[in-house]
């Protein structure tokens, strides 16, 4: 008989609530954590947003941020003619690295 639980790991690793547990911590390790960093890194990166920052918006707007109001953020988008817009803090996908940074 294979799956007899005789005593010993075999029958520890047999449990059905061992091996749920298993999964839920390979799961965790796998898919959650990845998701927490990331959604960490985005907070980070959002309240370290300041005037004069080249940023990209999640729709693909290229732009300098020219004031923060809160929540939004004023984008200048065009320098001839003067194009602002407003998009919230949220819709910012990423800062663009600095020629000093590279």
């Amino acid at each position: 008989m294979l799956f007899q639980a005789g005593g010993g790991a075999a029958g520890i690793l047999g449990s059905p609530f061992a091996m749920m547990a298993i999964v839920m911590g390979v799961f965790y390790f796998v898919l959650f954590m990845p998701q927490q960093r990331q959604r960490k890194r985005t907070e980070q990166m959002l309240a370290a947003l300041k005037t004069g920052d080249k940023v990209i918006t999640g729709s693909g707007i290229y732009g300098t941020i020219n004031a923060i109001d809160g929540d939004a953020v004023i984008l200048k988008i065009s320098a001839e003619p003067p194009v602002k817009i407003r998009v919230t803090r949220s819709a910012i996908a990423q800062v663009e690295a600095s020629e000093d940074a590279k």
